[in-house]
């Protein structure tokens, strides 16, 4: 059985877009939809006080289920209430989970499951993806299908934008991107961040005095050397591949301006200590404007 995408609902805005956004991609995937609700149980507050919870949570999947059937009625859909904490009921469902997919406010904070610490917790320790959608971000041309790509393959769906580190490039981020827009008919923009050298960053016999030109086409050659096999494996996927001059940040949150999607890596740590997200990836889950995909790698 194909693992289902998972999206966790508390009644917000931001986790109903969540869970349309996730409805759509679930039919692009071929898979089912899960909705989750973590609700709060008290052994103290006495049985009619968790009959209540309850109840409330039932009422926020069924308004969860009512906007994502109306929204995609072909996606093949089911529920679940749990017991929190919210941030451990959201990491056990990812483990088995296609896609973990969370409402986000982007710069004004997490809402609903994802309150300061519970969402940096998720990100960071989430072994599979991890999509963080605003509300709103159910509009837009996610109503567009798959079989209304043109002849050139490029539809005009929302480009997919790619972060990656020629330096480190992983597999799993890689496939990920290049999968995701494949599915959406849609462009694939590969974005990697570069920084001049200076003497205290040069090694021994680099060459520090070329044409910032020439290093930027330097940059180029290798990110279409990372590039090469997947072009291969993806001859449909139209990409665009960009080097700039920047911090890795602040470039793709240019580049994902207008974008449908954001995706970047996150590599987790086997060694025992706090879980970070990582300055990149902590930037662009609190200031993008798209939906943003953070996909685990060790």
């Amino acid at each position: 059985m194909l693992s289902p995408l998972v999206a966790g609902v508390d009644g917000s805005a931001e986790s109903l877009a969540a869970a349309e956004w996730a409805a759509r991609e679930a039919v692009r995937r071929e898979r089912a939809l899960r909705l989750l609700h973590a609700r709060n149980w008290h052994p103290r507050q006495g049985e009619i006080a968790n009959a209540a919870e309850r109840h409330l949570a039932r009422r926020i999947l069924r308004r969860a289920e009512e906007r994502v059937l109306a929204a995609c009625p072909d996606v093949r859909l089911y529920d679940e209430q749990v017991e929190g904490p919210a941030t451990a009921a959201l990491l056990k469902a990812a483990e088995d989970a296609e896609l973990l997919v969370l409402g986000s406010r982007g710069l004004s904070g997490f809402t609903g499951f994802l309150v300061g610490s519970v969402a940096l917790g998720v990100v960071a320790k989430a072994t599979r993806p991890v999509v963080l959608v605003r509300a709103g971000e159910e509009a837009g041309n996610e109503h567009l299908r798959a079989d209304e790509g043109t002849a050139s393959g490029h539809t005009g769906n929302r480009d997919v934008v790619l972060g990656i580190d020629v330096n480190d490039p992983c597999d799993e981020v890689l496939d990920f991107g290049f999968e995701t827009a494949r599915l959406r008919h849609a462009r694939l923009r590969v974005l990697h961040a570069w920084h001049a050298p200076n003497p205290f960053t040069l090694g021994p016999g680099e060459v520090g005095l070329v044409s910032e030109p020439q290093r930027a086409e330097e940059w180029l050659g290798f990110l279409s050397a990372v590039l090469h096999e997947r072009r291969d494996k993806y001859p449909d996927v139209e990409v665009l591949e960009t080097v700039v001059e920047d911090k890795a940040s602040n470039a793709l949150l240019r580049a994902a301006t207008g974008a449908g999607l954001l995706v970047v890596g996150h590599r987790l740590t086997e060694r025992p200590t706090v879980p970070r997200t990582g300055l990149v990836t902590h930037a662009v889950i609190h200031h993008v404007g798209c939906p943003v995909a953070v996909v685990p790698h060790f």
